[in-house]
């Protein structure tokens, strides 16, 4: 079985300090070649073989022809079988540069999806992405002027084609609510340190709080609430793992200067001490 728990995000950052952007196959991932970059969106997709995975400690399967989306500081663990291929992509929403009107910024689905952290199948157009994909493998090995422009325009089209088979997958259009769940998970990834109620990120999108967790939920199956607390909790296990980082540094970095509260909030979320959780490798273990 081939482990893939190099994949848990990490602060490293490209030497220009540009949006990250990777793009590997499965077959040539080891120990360390491929980081989730925190503030990453990555995407698993299998084209032969199978696996397992775990995000947010909830277990699953993943197989032929099949993408598994998984949102920023969420993958706890992925073991595909040995005889597993496919690609692995990584990107900040950054990296797209993503102009007002375009579709890929517009399309709530695909952030439906991504909240969701579900898998989807390939369809029609299977033949269509993987020429894209070798296209972006291809140009990611080159050095040139073009190079992130190239990559940038070519993930945009993959993104479109998966869009398109979202919408094929009857996925809600729900577009009021979609351009809230956006513009939550956006807020949230850019404050979870700092803004920690719901009012806070309700303020900002211009609705009340009990209206911003009921459309979360409706549209995430978990409150808005449910999210902020999981996206502190998965911060907080990042840096217990790969960093030196004692309980007390990490909750000042996290907004907490109370360590009773931070300890009571990470036992209350993760359901493990925080102590328990650092000098365990439950993190790190195979998912079975």
């Amino acid at each position: 079985m081939k482990q893939l728990n190099n994949l848990l995000p990490d602060y490293r950052q490209d030497g220009n300090g540009n949006p990250a952007f990777d793009i590997r196959m499965l077959t040539n991932i080891d120990e360390n070649s491929l980081i989730q970059r925190n503030g990453q969106f990555l995407i698993i997709w299998i084209t032969r073989g199978q696996g397992t995975y775990c995000i947010s400690e909830q277990r699953g399967l993943i197989g032929h022809n099949h993408l598994l989306f998984i949102q920023p500081g969420q993958l706890s663990g992925i073991q595909l079988h040995e005889e597993a291929e496919g690609y692995a992509i990584s990107f900040n929403t950054s990296f797209l540069n993503r102009p007002e009107g375009d579709i890929t910024a517009r399309d709530g689905s695909f952030y439906q999806v991504f909240a969701r952290n579900q898998t989807i199948t390939t369809g029609p157009e299977t033949e269509e992405m993987q020429s894209i994909t070798a296209i972006m493998l291809r140009e990611f090995s080159r050095n040139h002027l073009y190079r992130r422009e190239i990559l940038k325009q070519y993930l945009k089209i993959f993104l479109m084609y998966l869009a398109a088979q979202m919408d094929h997958s009857q996925l809600p259009r729900q577009t009021r609510n979609e351009a809230i769940l956006e513009s939550f998970m956006a807020l949230l990834e850019k404050n979870f340190r700092t803004q920690k109620m719901v009012s806070d990120y309700a303020e900002a999108i211009s609705v009340t709080p009990n209206y911003l967790n009921e459309v979360i939920k409706k549209m995430t199956g978990h409150s808005a609430g449910h999210h902020i607390r999981q996206r502190v909790a998965q911060e907080a296990k990042r840096q217990a793992v790969f960093s030196n980082s004692c309980m007390k540094g990490i909750a000042y970095d996290l907004g907490f200067y109370d360590m009773a509260h931070f300890s009571k909030f990470f036992k209350n979320t993760t359901g493990m001490n925080f102590s328990d959780f650092k000098n365990s490798d439950r993190v790190l273990k195979a998912v079975i």
